[in-house]
């Protein structure tokens, strides 16, 4: 079912310092249309054209992003993107990058690929760590027209961000042993559990279910627990409930459906929100965003395929989806509502007239033939 818009994190969202932020700004609005699935919730801005930091990253990267480019400029939106080159071989994101992020606070992007192995370091990561962007929300839902297995399928998974397994803190004690540690604590747990519980009180959301497996990391994912429990308390007209991370998966592959708001930390987020968007239509067309006090950075929401194949680049059949409806969820969080309105609507009336559909989605269309299509529902 089609859920309300949801906010945009500033910083005044979430105080960790003092509690929740009582701003009417943030209050819900009674206009707000029940037909959007994601993204930002709207709030007056002044207009003015922003500069958003643009990274198209590798392999059908460039493709996507330059389809948010056209789409952009015929739309006439308020924005104009400020490019770097960045590649996940690089060593480390080069400073004027991150430079850029800080003085723009928006940044969209097209997959970085990560080396397997190699002790090379996820630039992805490495981004989400410098830029402390300790949400990443990804909103999984069914789109019209488009068939699958499940229906009623709408889940914004919420995934702690910058510690857990992905800590990178892994050493060989000798040879043939490798110990990686994984870190949890509870200043970023409470965080990530008010973000969860703040959005699904502004975006009319029932429940909100902590994922884990603290019958076996008692110590660890018991913290992460303990610190959802404690947040949770604070909100009674939400519904708190938490899964073990296997029954999770199995959960989620037979009634996801069942499922609303989801808190994870990072390396479950990760799986969840893969799964989830291959369940309710594919990565494709699910849109994410990693956001912190500061900055925020939008791509892809679901992290399998974002930097796709060698024969998908070659054809020019990249599907634009997912980062088509991630840059309206950027345009939304800059008070741009009736841009993000627009570019959300175009894009769903293409997916539910299916004529013109990338190989991933059932069809033969090029990236190009796509983007003519959205293009021509703008309005």
């Amino acid at each position: 079912m089609a859920r309300k818009s949801a906010p945009t994190l500033l910083k005044r969202l979430i105080d960790t310092s003092s509690g929740l932020n009582s701003n009417p700004n943030f209050l819900p609005k009674p206009w707000l249309s029940h037909s959007r699935s994601v993204t930002y919730m709207p709030r007056p801005g002044d207009g003015a054209p922003r500069k958003v930091t643009l990274i198209p990253g590798d392999g059908i990267g460039p493709l996507v992003t330059g389809a948010v480019e056209q789409v952009m400029e015929a739309m006439h939106a308020p924005v104009y993107f400020e490019k770097h080159e960045v590649y996940g071989n690089m060593k480390k994101i080069p400073e004027e990058v991150l430079d850029s992020i800080r003085k723009n606070k928006i940044c969209l992007k097209g997959g970085l690929a990560t080396p397997v192995g190699g002790g090379v370091s996820s630039l992805n990561m490495q981004l989400r760590k410098e830029l402390d962007l300790y949400a990443s929300l990804v909103n999984c839902f069914n789109l019209k027209g488009l068939p699958t297995r499940h229906q009623n399928v709408d889940i914004v998974v919420i995934r702690e961000n910058t510690e857990g397994e992905y800590s990178g803190l892994e050493h060989e004690v000798v040879p043939g042993v490798v110990e990686s540690l994984k870190v949890i604590t509870k200043f970023c747990s409470e965080r990530i559990a008010k973000y969860a519980f703040e959005y699904a009180y502004l975006n009319n959301r029932k429940t909100v279910t902590a994922v884990h497996k603290a019958n076996i990391m008692k110590l660890a994912d018991g913290l992460f627990l303990e610190s959802c429990r404690k947040v949770a308390s604070k909100y009674p007209g939400i519904k708190y409930n938490e899964v073990i991370v296997d029954n999770c998966c199995m959960q989620l592959v037979s009634r996801p459906e069942q499922f609303d708001v989801m808190v994870t930390p990072n390396l479950y987020g990760n799986l969840v929100a893969n799964t989830a968007a291959g369940i309710a239509g594919g990565t494709g067309v699910m849109p994410g965003g990693n956001v912190g006090a500061d900055n925020a950075v939008f791509e892809q929401g679901a992290s399998a395929g974002n930097v796709g194949s060698d024969d998908i680049l070659k054809e020019k059949k990249a599907n634009p989806v997912a980062l088509l409806l991630s840059s309206a969820m950027m345009l939304r969080h800059l008070q741009f509502p009736s841009f993000a309105d627009r570019l959300e609507t175009a894009v769903k009336r293409v997916i539910a007239e299916g004529e013109y559909r990338t190989p991933d989605l059932g069809g033969d269309s090029t990236t190009q033939e796509v983007v003519d299509a959205i293009k021509a529902y703008l309005d």
